[in-house]
């Protein structure tokens, strides 16, 4: 199991968990949907993990 400091996130999302926990959750739908995913992982790594890497990896930005 991969862990991502909840650090690193919050810092990605302006520091509020209620517009990381929205990002992450709107990301894993899309995975979950059939979108590609922008960080190289393995194939059975679940979409809500994929999504907080793509993240922690300044892949996703939430917009104001």
């Amino acid at each position: 199991m991969i862990h991502v400091p909840l650090e690193r996130l919050l810092d990605k999302s302006g520091g509020s968990i209620y517009k990381l926990v929205n990002l992450a959750s709107r990301r894993a739908l899309e995975i979950a949907e059939g979108q590609p995913k922008m960080v190289e992982v393995d194939a059975s790594m679940k979409p809500s993990t994929v999504a907080l890497l793509e993240i922690a990896d300044n892949k996703l930005q939430y917009k104001k």
